[in-house]
């Protein structure tokens, strides 16, 4: 059995990116790209569909011991997990070299005191756990091939077979380092490179310190701002600047339940606002790389921008179940691609438009195309603003006019207006400042409920909706208005835990609710920032702090957030770790900040 979400760390190559429990087991890792077929999806099913553990040996009918303290060497993607046992303390670092050839996972045990037994189990399954690879020896080194695939296993420990797994049994003294590596290769291609495992460690730290040293924050957050800009940058495909929402698939929204989504896509909305953070923080270069893959994405059909596209802006992203694998703690459907990418999301040309236009307000070199994009973006929009659409959480249910997606139209055309009076474009200036306030007044007129003194979900509703939070934040009204007060009171009212965090909107249990589908949700953690953020806004300083610094307490050990959190069970549901929890996480730092609102 897979453990819980947080019990696990994330190491990457900005490629793809594999998840390690704190027992010492690789339970997901999918090769060579994010989005690629699993070879370690055991977090998805059991042992059976694949996975790695390297830790203390230990009886075949218990449970592998737990590290007793593990933690990131200073700011990096290197994992050290420490185990204390009745002989001695080992330590295992785990770390993904950033790619200068095949892609490498790389385990180094280390002994600390004493004469500690090791073992190491290596389960490789290819296709998400439903192939078993040939494994053989070429040369003295292990290699596993399956149809396109080939992992090739090397260590100077010696290994053994046993019931279609590879093992190793060693024993560690102080001052012994004994290295394990697995590299993928494409199975008609020549073995790649024996691996060095010393030099990629001391690479890999230098490649973080380094980048590290680009942070331009340095407030009070700076720990649990560093870590979510190091797991966004984890989260981004360094060949094409594409940023995936998250590296896995399929971990439940509710446990037992079916609201179980593929993220290892990138996103328009939450690489958008990933963008928007990595400029606030100093990061000039990724934001210029993923402009390119925007355009590149989009390239001569902003017309039909989708939502969502693979990492190298692939279009087709057709929905799959995996019916072998009965999904993490039994929550199922398992589900690749997502049926979501041709949906209508007017939301999205809004946050699209603004991560353009903040671009190019930090100063990033002008880009002629990125203006055309733009000004297309806003006469696609011209024509269909005023259309129903699925918003900013995919319902699966019938379209609606929600008032988040209206909000965000005119954002879009509000900085298109900017971009023109700051004559770096050229457009019918008076002709889009009408429709700007066309859709201004639409919205306070049909999505505005006065007698509650809340604005609502979508036009005629009754519902509320956690993407209202946005509403000051966009500069739609100002953080005084008395609508935007009620929107902010009514939220808490109306969508907050007992534990004072967000839902996004209402949920139906076993009755199919606004978004189609049956079951409840956890609370959203970006919509608990969001409310932070507006607390601050209209000067609830001391509660927006609070608050942010009791959803900083829901991060794991390591600082890593899932998408949601589960009120009832105490504990990180959904895909993990999430880029659109991290994103927030670093706004509200940010403003708390500048606000001066913090402890401490």
């Amino acid at each position: 059995m897979a453990g819980r979400i947080e019990d696990y760390a994330l190491i990457g190559d900005m490629q793809t990116a594999a998840l390690v429990c704190v027992d010492g087991t690789v339970d997901w890792l999918c090769l060579p790209r994010f989005d690629s077929h699993a070879v370690f999806a055991g977090l998805l099913g059991t042992e059976e569909h694949g996975f790695w553990r390297l830790g203390p040996a230990h009886a075949s009918d218990a449970p592998p011991p737990k590290a007793a303290r593990r933690g990131y060497r200073g700011d990096s993607l290197i994992l050290e997990s420490e185990w204390d046992t009745p002989r001695g303390t080992v330590r295992v670092t785990d770390f993904m070299p950033p790619r200068d050839g095949a892609p490498q996972l790389i385990r180094i045990v280390e002994g600390i005191s004493g004469r500690v037994p090791m073992r190491s189990t290596l389960r490789m399954r290819f296709s998400y756990g439903r192939v078993t690879p040939w494994v053989h020896k070429h040369e003295g080194r292990t290699v596993a091939v399956a149809g396109p695939d080939s992992v090739w296993f090397d260590t100077s420990a010696e290994t053994y077979g046993k019931q279609l797994t590879t093992y190793a049994d060693f024993t560690v003294a102080p001052g012994d380092r004994i290295a394990f590596t697995i590299s993928w290769e494409p199975s008609h291609k020549q073995p790649p490179a024996l691996p060095e495992p010393e030099q990629s460690l001391v690479a890999t730290e230098e490649f973080w310190r380094d980048w590290v040293d680009q942070c331009t924050y340095h407030g009070p957050y700076r720990e649990a701002v560093v870590r979510s800009l190091i797991t966004l940058k984890a989260l981004t495909y360094a060949p094409t600047g594409g940023i995936v929402a998250a590296p896995t698939t399929s971990l439940p929204e509710e446990i037992g339940g079916v609201r179980n989504w593929d993220y290892r896509y990138t996103w328009l909305r939450d690489a958008a606002i990933t963008l928007s953070s990595l400029l606030r923080t100093g990061y000039r270069e990724e934001a210029r790389a993923w402009r390119e893959w925007l355009l590149r994405a989009v390239a001569g059909d902003p017309e039909n921008l989708q939502i969502m596209y693979g990492i190298a802006g692939e279009r087709e992203l057709g929905e799959a179940e995996l019916d072998w694998l009965p999904g993490y703690e039994n929550s199922g459907p398992v589900r690749v691609g997502n049926g979501a990418a041709h949906q209508l999301q007017l939301d999205v040309y809004g946050e699209v438009t603004e991560a353009l236009h903040l671009a190019h307000m930090t100063g990033l070199a002008r880009n002629d195309y990125a203006s055309l994009l733009q000004l297309k973006l806003i006469r696609y929009l011209e024509k269909h603003w005023d259309e129903p659409d699925e918003g900013i959480w995919e319902v699966r249910g019938p379209r609606r006019h929600f008032v988040h997606s209206k909000v965000m139209a005119w954002v879009a055309v509000d900085r298109t207006i900017k971009l023109i009076e700051s004559g770096d474009a050229d457009g019918p200036l008076e002709k889009w400042r009408e429709l700007r306030d066309d859709i201004h007044r639409d919205v306070c007129e049909r999505g505005y409920d006065k007698e509650r003194n809340t604005f609502t979900q979508s036009y005629g509703s009754k519902e509320l909706d956690a993407s209202l939070l946005l509403i000051p934040q966009m500069g739609f009204l100002p953080p005084d208005d008395k609508r935007v007060i009620g929107t902010i009171e009514a939220i808490q009212r109306e969508l907050s835990t007992p534990d004072g965090f967000i839902l996004r909107y209402p949920t139906s249990g076993e009755d199919e609710g606004v978004d189609g589908l049956p079951g409840d949700e956890g609370a959203f953690l970006a919509c608990s920032f969001w409310m932070a953020d507006d607390l601050a806004m209209i000067g609830r300083v001391d509660e927006a702090r609070k608050l942010f610094e009791k959803l900083l307490s829901l991060r794991n050990d390591l600082g890593l957030l899932a998408e949601e959190w589960d009120p009832r069970l105490q504990r990180q549901v959904g895909n993990f770790p999430q880029a659109f929890s991290h994103v927030p996480l670093i706004d509200t730092a940010l403003r708390l900040t500048a606000s001066g609102a913090y402890g401490g």
